[in-house]
C-alpha cells in the first residue's frame, strides 16, 4: 500500500481556530432553504466546483458511490417538473398519511413545483449501488446512502459560500429522474439540488426558522 504523508494544517492559534470555526458556523447558519427563484443565469463554472468540491467528500472503501446530473436545458427541466409534480398530486392526495401532511403544514409546500423550471441549474443527485472507484458497473459499493449524504451536503454548503439559494426536494417515487438524465439502472436518485438566485419577494416560514439548541444537539461525553 503506498502512502503519503498527511497534508499540514494551517498554522493558528487556539484562538483562531475558534474564530475561523465560529465564521463557518454563522455562514452556513444563514443558509435558508428556498422556494423561489428567478432565471437569471448561474455560470456553469459555479456549479462545476460545487460539484468538484461534493465530490472530496469521504465514502465508504473510497468508492466514491455518486454522479450529478447538472441540468440546466429548459427542456429537461421541464420534463422533470412534470414529472415530479404528477407524483406530487399523488404523494399529497393519496400517499402521504395526515400525519405527514401536518408536519409539513407549516412549511405551506404543495404539489406545485415552479422553481423546478425557473432556477437555472437542477442538480440530480445519484447514488451508486455499484460500480466502485472504476465505474465498472460491477464492483459492490459500501455505505452508499451515508457517503451520499456526506457529499450532497458539501455540496448544499459550496453553493451557499458562492452565494446562491438552494432547495433539496425529493418527489416519491424518483425514477423518472434516472430516465430523463440518462443514468443506468444500478443508479438510485436521491435528490434533486435546485440552485440559483432568490426571487425578490422569496419569504422563509417561521417554522423553519426554528433550530434545535447546541445543548440538545450534542452532548459532552
Amino acid at each position: 500500500m503506498t502512502e503519503r504523508p498527511y497534508p499540514a494544517p494551517p498554522a493558528m492559534s487556539d484562538d483562531e481556530r475558534i474564530a475561523r470555526a465560529r465564521a463557518a458556523c454563522e455562514r452556513l447558519a444563514s443558509r435558508r432553504t428556498c422556494r423561489a427563484f428567478v432565471d437569471r443565469p448561474v455560470p456553469r463554472e459555479v456549479i462545476e466546483h460545487a460539484i468538484a468540491a461534493a465530490g472530496t467528500a469521504p465514502s465508504g472503501a473510497n468508492h466514491q458511490p455518486w454522479h450529478f446530473a447538472a441540468v440546466s436545458s429548459p427542456e429537461a427541466k421541464r420534463a422533470i417538473r412534470l414529472a415530479a409534480e404528477e407524483e406530487e398530486r399523488a404523494f399529497y392526495a393519496e400517499r402521504a398519511s395526515e400525519e405527514w401532511l401536518a408536519a409539513l403544514a407549516p412549511l405551506g409546500t404543495d404539489h406545485d413545483k415552479p422553481f423546478l423550471e425557473i432556477a437555472p441549474w437542477l442538480i440530480v443527485c445519484f447514488a451508486q449501488r455499484k460500480g466502485g472507484i472504476e465505474e465498472d458497473g460491477e464492483a459492490s459499493n459500501y455505505y452508499v446512502t451515508e457517503s451520499v449524504g456526506l457529499a450532497c451536503g458539501m455540496l448544499l454548503a459550496t453553493l451557499h459560500e458562492a452565494g446562491l439559494a438552494t432547495l433539496t426536494h425529493t418527489p416519491s417515487p424518483m425514477g423518472f429522474l434516472r430516465e430523463i438524465c440518462g443514468r443506468p439502472s444500478h443508479e438510485k436518485p436521491l435528490m434533486i439540488v435546485v440552485a440559483g438566485h432568490p426571487a425578490p419577494d422569496a419569504t422563509v416560514p417561521e417554522h423553519a426558522l426554528r433550530k434545535k439548541s447546541l445543548e440538545t444537539i450534542a452532548s459532552w461525553i
